[in-house]
């Protein structure tokens, strides 16, 4: 069984954090408020595929200038 440190807080850990608040955050928001929210939950989905099948990811790119010019305490404050 694959069991990811958790003592720190590197890019990919960063990036299933977010896709995982933005697919919970959007299910929940789908069945609560309005169905139409249930393409952002698409849309995030679509993304970890690509990210998946090429390595592209936007999320990457915000989040590695977040802390490239914040700092490294920029972490911190993103958890």
């Amino acid at each position: 069984m694959y069991i990811a440190n958790a003592k720190t807080w590197y890019l990919e850990r960063l990036i299933r954090l977010v896709a995982g608040i933005f697919v919970l955050g959007s299910v929940l928001l789908g069945h609560f408020v309005h169905p139409a929210w249930f393409i952002f939950t698409g849309v995030a989905g679509l993304m970890l595929t690509i990210f998946g099948l090429t390595g592209f990811c936007p999320m990457s790119i915000i989040l590695y200038y977040i802390v490239r010019f914040r700092g490294a305490g920029a972490l911190q404050v993103l958890v």
